[in-house]
């Protein structure tokens, strides 16, 4: 009987001892290429902006699903705590802002990222519920954006485009500021301190000014930018929304076919016909 005992308690010690070593060997491979999912699936979490954003995203899960690839989708409703998100593991990859913005959060916190490929442009309107055409802006009238400075450079270059200011030749675009106008013809004022996210309420409030809404903010609002932006950016913008992970994960495989799916035909198309112009898929060669 003892003999019995005995060998029972060595047959279930080399049992627990397997059990270990097939869970480190499971840890080892999720390491590699991302959290492995139930069948051989990958899983990924990506946080993103809800509108447009998070739609793309859920297009592209039967797509991504087809590769093995489980996407999860986490929704922010700012622009701060996507990346803070990413830089502490708690996501994969975040899904919401342009190329100058991502390389200003890196500049001011120091984050390690990797931009893995530029998705779609969302030209950035101004809008107005008193003036119907630059012509019609007034002397002294108020510009409303968002407290971003990252945004700034391209708001002031709609308006230098249209006329309405001058900004100083020595000073790229991108990373223009008020104190860079040098010539200001309709003796406009600024108001750089405002949430992005509350600049449609903004502009609903505001009588006689011109309140600049990130396309994301404005379709959530219910505007259409192509119909309802007394001036909107073209498709020639160099702000074009990316993928970013940690740039440990650059070369990530799951990761590299969330960007490839999404440049797909497939994704192109449905950007196309959903936003009608307010949203503009990119191939990638605008990055």
């Amino acid at each position: 009987m003892k003999k019995l005992f005995t060998s029972l308690v060595a047959v279930l010690f080399v049992l627990i001892l397997a059990a270990c070593g097939s869970s480190e060997d499971d840890s080892a491979n999720n390491a590699e290429g991302g959290e492995e999912g139930s069948e051989g699936t990958t899983e990924i979490t990506v946080g993103a902006s809800s509108v447009p954003h998070s739609e793309i995203l859920e297009e592209a899960q039967p797509l991504l699903e087809e590769e093995g690839i489980t996407l999860n989708i986490e929704t922010y409703q700012d622009y701060i705590l996507p990346n803070r998100d990413l830089d502490e593991g708690t996501i994969d990859a975040n899904y919401f802002q342009h190329i100058p913005y991502l390389e200003a959060q890196q500049e001011e916190n120091g984050y390690d990222f990797a931009n893995l490929g530029g998705i779609h442009i969302e030209p950035m309107g101004i809008y107005s519920k008193s003036f119907d055409s630059v012509d019609a802006i007034e002397d002294g009238t108020t510009v409303i954006m968002s407290r971003s400075v990252a945004d700034h450079g391209r708001i002031l270059s709609l308006l230098e485009r249209e006329g309405l200011i001058t900004l100083d030749e020595n000073v790229d675009k991108v990373d223009a500021t008020v104190e860079d106008i040098v010539e200001n013809s309709k003796n406009l004022e600024f108001d750089t301190g405002v949430e992005a996210a509350f600049l449609p309420e903004t502009y609903e409030r505001e009588e006689n000014a011109l309140v600049a809404i990130n396309t994301n903010y404005a379709i959530e609002a219910g505007l259409n930018p192509s119909e309802d932006a007394m001036i909107l950016e073209g498709s020639e913008s160099p702000y074009v929304n990316v993928i970013a992970a940690q740039s440990a994960d650059e070369n990530n495989e799951a990761l590299q076919t969330l960007v490839e799916v999404l440049r797909s035909e497939e994704i192109q198309t449905y950007i196309e016909e959903e936003y009608e112009g307010a949203v503009v898929p990119v191939d990638g060669s605008a990055e």
